[in-house]
């Protein structure tokens, strides 16, 4: 079922690019969480984040690694 919405995410924008992260609004997709849960889990250190102006920007990388039990 993750792996389906993950997937889905990344049809929904077919890039010319390979896509290296994720926003706060897609990890909520993909856990189905509140805003809250989400920013919880950033604040916790659970995977790499990036600010970039006021946008957090989520390693995608070290955020399938964590969902899937690798670190």
């Amino acid at each position: 079922m993750l792996g389906d919405k993950i997937q889905s995410i990344h049809r929904e924008s077919q890039p010319q690019y390979v896509k290296r992260t994720y926003t706060v609004r897609e990890i909520q997709d993909i856990l189905d969480i509140s805003k809250t849960s989400a920013y919880a889990l950033i604040k916790e250190g659970n995977f790499k984040c990036i600010n970039v102006g006021r946008h957090i920007r989520i390693s995608k990388a070290s955020f399938d690694e964590w969902l899937d039990g690798k670190t």
